[in-house]
């Protein structure tokens, strides 16, 4: 498969477990994060932002903290977060890949590169 892009396609290693690929336009970001932490005993800690966001589950299983509610997810599923809404994932599986859409770019995951 052949990908045109105008814009990089940023890879960076955050940690020893959580790796993302970051590509984007001017007003929406698709980040593909791979963790390899699980299975987690606790959630990371819950954080929140002001960019919508919808995240699809590519591989794995976890457990998604939306607010005051926990969603079960597994490969397939799709979860949305409104703007400022806290949240926070505990791995269930030892390798998870989410794919994260954010409206508008999230230009703290930029500031780096």
């Amino acid at each position: 498969m052949t990908v045109y892009k105008e814009n990089p396609i940023i890879h960076e290693k955050v940690s020893p477990v959580f790796e993302r690929s970051i590509a984007y336009l001017e007003n929406l970001m698709v980040v593909v994060c791979d963790f390899t932490n699980g299975p987690m005993n606790v959630p990371d800690p819950p954080h929140s932002h002001p960019h919508e966001q919808i995240t699809f589950v590519a591989k794995g299983e976890l457990i998604f903290y939306r607010g005051e509610k926990e969603y079960h997810l597994a490969e397939g599923d799709v979860i949305t977060i409104p703007p400022d809404v806290p949240h926070c994932i505990k791995n269930i599986s030892n390798h998870v890949r989410l794919v994260d859409t954010f409206n508008p770019v999230r230009k703290d995951f930029l500031k780096q590169h």
